[in-house]
């Protein structure tokens, strides 16, 4: 089976891609050369392909590169390559909140997204996955470089909402089943297989860092300024405002449509030591290498150390979305 990924390059893709021989698999994303709304380009690439895992997607808007752009354009430009192309099955990677009238631009865009691909009338699997993680991912990356800068963490919100962190490779297994001949015309949910609060993952990721910390409470006003302030100076965000929103809500129940997984394909790891160990980057805490004002300098060096992006997501994100 060949297989093309949209936001080849990004958190989830590159480990989807890695379930693949190289020679099976069509990486399409911006660094690639492939703009994901550009249906002549996105033809070419799924050329010989019968499916595509759509993971391309962003948690933040730099520039052109909007939610409009990415995750609707973006979408119709893949649905109309794939018709061209003689694709047989779109598999898409969502957020589990995605849904109309929610007043974020982040989860509309994501339900105007995933109602394309339902009414494409191509065969199609859409994931509404919760929080992903795993090596090269936003959770445990800015929570272990967080706790290494400060030992303070800011619970989001008086009344701190539920999580259920999905591991990349969980979730890499349902993209995987998706692709071949399961789940065909669904949309379904996929979460990790505990329910924490945020604050107590970052105590199990102190823990693992064997770092003091402490927990306060803050208003989820407080976070909407936290994530603009670090999306105007930090080249990756510690927060980005789409990721505040998906926390002040809880990122746990799916919105609808979303039926269960299967139970031979249910994530069932638990946010625990071994996994936390696995998903830490190599970086200490945050640095001035982290600002925007730097990235620029090291740009202009040709010296920018790009971490993989990122769901968008995903900011980084192509495929990375919280």
């Amino acid at each position: 089976m060949r297989v093309a990924i949209t936001g080849g390059t990004g958190f989830v893709g590159i480990h989807l891609a890695e379930r693949f021989p190289a020679s099976d698999v069509s990486i399409v994303s911006r660094r690639s050369g492939t703009p994901v709304d550009d249906v002549d380009a996105l033809t070419r690439a799924f050329e010989g392909c019968e499916v595509v895992a759509h993971c391309a997607g962003i948690n933040r808007e730099i520039g052109e590169q909007t939610f409009n752009r990415v995750h609707v354009q973006g979408t119709a430009a893949v649905i109309e390559a794939a018709r061209r192309a003689g694709v047989r099955k779109i598999v898409m990677l969502s957020f589990l909140r995605a849904r109309p009238g929610s007043g974020s631009p982040y989860h509309e865009s994501k339900w105007a997204a995933e109602e394309m691909i339902r009414s494409s009338g191509l065969a199609y699997t859409i994931l509404k996955a919760g929080m992903i993680y795993g090596l090269g991912d936003h959770l445990v990356d800015h929570l272990s470089r967080t706790i290494q800068t400060i030992p303070i963490f800011a619970s989001v919100g008086l009344r701190e909402k539920s999580i259920s962190p999905v591991p990349v490779g969980e979730l890499v297994d349902v993209l995987v089943a998706a692709l071949d001949t399961r789940l065909t015309d669904q949309t379904v949910a996929v979460r990790g297989g505990e329910t924490l609060l945020l604050s107590e993952a970052a105590r199990r990721v102190a823990r693992v860092l064997n770092r003091r910390l402490v927990i306060v409470r803050l208003p989820v006003a407080f976070h909407y300024v936290l994530a603009q302030f670090t999306e105007w100076t930090m080249t990756v965000p510690l927060l980005a405002k789409a990721q505040a929103r998906m926390l002040a809500e809880g990122v746990t129940d799916a919105a609808l449509p979303a039926a269960e997984l299967p139970d031979d394909l249910r994530p069932h790891l638990a946010f625990n030591d071994a996994q936390i160990r696995d998903a830490l980057p190599d970086s200490d805490g945050f640095s001035w290498s982290d600002l925007r004002i730097s990235g620029s300098r090291s740009r202009r060096r040709g010296q920018l150390h790009e971490r993989g992006s990122g769901q968008e997501p995903a900011g980084r994100s192509e495929g990375r979305d919280a």
